[in-house]
């Protein structure tokens, strides 16, 4: 099971506290403690793995260790190695204490969420000419410590959605070889599946159903997922009884849940044509047609309409590398002209 929403407590390491220590050694009198060590800081990574946040179910709390005391003879505390947590691209990482919130999006990000407590000084740090034999030194400072709210929201740029059993597995894995689980009933897909087509990410949401926006059935844990894709493909099984009902069933959970959903670009596909006679595809295209007209009808099992799939994937590609070119464009112009802004100065 997808754990995709999860709530807990991290505490960073506190520094280690300074020593009070004298030098035992004849002629070489003086203090000698040494400084504590830092507290381990706490730091989020982001990996490609969907299902990293399953670590957080049963483990709640989070803790580094504390940075070493410090030492006699200058011997300075070890400090705490940092404890990096693990969680998939994509997740909105909010502390519920300050209500800043911050998103991994790349692989290998790291994002600092809880700093580690200083050391302390030792007696050594206070000497002078007029303390020659300091009895202070200083607590290492505490380390950050708050409530974090982990919240996975995919990346993708196609998300392929429809009623359970509309063949979105199917399609994602015919163009893209993600593996998604395949049978012929409701919820065969529980989880999300990511699937790559050349440069474009591709999410399998699982099955949405009447009342999904309202709580029914699996479909409101999974309606966030789409607030991140760009563009939607929306898949309706030939076989359906009622294509114009299922269709508007999608569109309104989309609605009902953010306008933003129903607002995205949607192409429309007409699913499993091969199950059904020519006359009765004929008849379901007519009807689908009054309510959208750019429909598409595919079947994985026929050839020239997964080539019309993959001529849409295509253009979708094209625009998107486009559009990063434009960015990178644009950044590369801006800091140009800092370059020389700073260069006037």
């Amino acid at each position: 099971m997808l754990i995709d929403d999860v709530k807990i407590r991290i505490e960073a390491g506190n520094g280690g506290r300074g020593a009070v220590a004298f030098n035992k050694n004849m002629k070489s009198l003086g203090p000698v403690g040494g400084d504590g060590g830092k507290g381990g800081s706490i730091y989020f990574e982001g990996i490609s793995n969907l299902n990293a946040l399953a670590q957080f179910r049963y483990k709640k709390e989070i803790k580094t260790k504390n940075g070493e005391n410090g030492k006699g003879q200058n011997n300075d505390g070890a400090d705490t190695e940092d404890t990096i947590l693990k969680i998939p691209i994509g997740t909105v990482i909010t502390n519920l204490d300050t209500n800043e919130s911050t998103e991994i999006t790349k692989i290998g990000e790291q994002v600092l969420a809880a700093k580690g407590g200083k050391g302390g000084w030792g007696n050594f740090k206070f000497r002078s000419s007029t303390n020659t034999s300091p009895m202070q030194f200083q607590k290492g400072t505490p380390g950050e410590g708050f409530r974090i709210r982990l919240e996975l929201k995919l990346i993708a740029d196609v998300g392929l959605l429809g009623l359970p059993n509309a063949g979105k597995s199917s399609l994602i894995n015919e163009v893209t070889r993600a593996n998604s689980k395949v049978a012929n009933y409701p919820f065969t897909t529980l989880e999300p599946s990511l699937g790559a087509y050349y440069e474009l990410i591709l999410a399998d949401i699982p099955g949405i159903i009447e009342g999904a926006s309202g709580g029914k059935g699996l479909g409101i844990k999974f309606l966030r997922h789409i607030e991140r894709t760009k563009i939607l493909f929306h898949l309706i099984s030939a076989e359906s009884e009622n294509i114009a009902h299922d269709y508007k069933v999608i569109r309104n959970e989309l609605k009902t849940y953010a306008e933003s959903l129903a607002s995205k670009q949607e192409y429309l596909f007409l699913t499993k044509t091969d199950l059904v006679t020519p006359a009765e595809l004929k008849k379901k295209l007519t009807a689908i047609k009054k309510i959208n007209k750019n429909v598409v009808a595919i079947s994985i099992h026929n050839w020239d309409s997964m080539e019309e799939v993959k001529k849409i994937l295509n253009k979708i590609q094209d625009e998107k590398l486009f559009l990063l070119a434009k960015e990178e464009k644009e950044r590369k112009a801006k800091e140009a002209a800092q370059r020389k802004i700073d260069e006037t100065k």
